[in-house]
């Protein structure tokens, strides 16, 4: 619940951040000279990226939280079976171990987006959020074309 309200906050955050941005671009183009004209254009690109990428992400985030509940009324979410070092962080050995079993499972059933989720979550274990990210659209995609 804490990551949702963060995600919430900052997202609100750069939506207000975007607004003042494209506020003084919009200045700058009424300004009306062809400097500021070409400079407000370029600065209302910013929040238009901006706001792009924040769609993107949430939607991501929305389709991942889907996919999550579904495993979960499934009844196979991965279990956490992680070894943990006295500061808690995971043991990288054992983050191995479960990733190397993952990918495996993932490799004989390219096409179940259960495995392509659990190996999501294996990657975001061992600290790879890029592969991570790549493996859970992976994931996102085979239900999208399953459905």
């Amino acid at each position: 619940m804490r990551a949702k309200i963060s995600y919430a906050v900052t997202a609100a955050v750069l939506v207000v951040y975007f607004v003042l941005v494209g506020s003084r671009g919009v200045l700058l183009i009424e300004a009306g000279t062809p400097l500021t004209v070409t400079f407000g254009a370029a600065v209302l690109i910013l929040p238009v990226i901006g706001v792009w990428f924040l769609w993107k992400n949430t939607e991501f985030v929305r389709d991942a939280n889907r996919l999550a509940a579904l495993l979960d009324a499934e009844g196979g979410l991965p279990v956490d079976e992680l070894k943990r070092l006295p500061s808690g962080r995971i043991d990288r050995d054992s983050a191995d171990e479960v990733f190397a079993r993952r990918r495996a499972e993932t490799e004989d059933a390219p096409d179940d987006w259960r495995t392509w989720f659990r190996l999501a979550v294996a990657y975001h274990d061992a600290r790879d959020t890029p592969r991570a990210r790549k493996a859970m659209q992976r994931a996102i995609t085979l239900h999208k074309t399953s459905a």
